[in-house]
């Protein structure tokens, strides 16, 4: 799987409009992974943020053309961040799950920005999912993009990045292979799966388990 231009801007769009789960979520539990496993971060460093001794680590796994997942960042991640992240209780750390080649490309864009530009940049992608998740994605995304300070070059360099491009499909595939993973959200919460989005409220009732009165 390479991203060529011309095949990119005639299949991404479509995909991306394809919708963005593999089937359709379920709060159902799966057998859970092994946590030394899960940590395991792959062929790239984890995108995470708060403090790394957090009581409570929670793991995404997440495309950024996946509408749940968009939803979940609007919603019910700030309100994680602002409560339990920035509180030291929560480290969160996201991981790509790319269902369509739109969705490949946004992460690598999120990778190339870089350092703290990182995650900012999946946020805004998430906000303005509905503006680039189109069937001629490139334009869009690359006026999103600039606000992280893209070029034309720049832009165009980092998605002819095949090495990239391998890597952040090795941790889909990784994903669907070791831990089991269909959908998108996915969490991991202190290792225990949860498929779909969940609110803050039925967040909070999965984290107050494990922090210390």
């Amino acid at each position: 799987m390479r991203i060529r231009r011309r095949q990119f801007l005639s299949n991404a769009g479509a995909a991306a409009l394809a919708g963005g789960t593999l089937r359709a979520p379920s709060a159902a539990l799966a057998q859970e992974p092994a946590m030394e496993e899960l940590m395991r971060p792959g062929p790239l460093t984890d995108l995470s943020l708060g403090k790394p001794d957090a009581p409570v680590t929670i793991i995404e796994y997440a495309s950024m053309t996946c509408s749940g997942c968009a939803a979940f960042h609007k919603i019910t991640y700030p309100q994680l961040k602002e409560r339990f992240i920035n509180a030291g209780k929560v480290r969160f750390i996201f991981r790509e799950f790319p269902l369509d080649e739109a969705a490949v490309a946004a992460s690598m864009l999120a990778r190339c920005a870089g350092g703290e530009k990182t995650m900012a940049l999946i946020e805004v992608l998430f906000r303005t999912q509905d503006k680039w998740a189109v069937r001629q994605p490139l334009p869009p995304l690359l006026q999103v993009v600039k606000q992280a300070g893209f070029t034309q070059q720049s832009f165009d360099e980092c998605l002819k990045d095949q090495t990239l491009y391998a890597n952040i499909v090795a941790i889909r595939e990784r994903a669907i292979k070791i831990f089991k993973i269909d959908s998108t959200p996915t969490l991991f919460i202190n290792g225990t799966m949860h498929r779909g989005g969940v609110s803050i409220q039925e967040l909070e009732k999965l984290i107050k388990p494990h922090l210390k009165n």
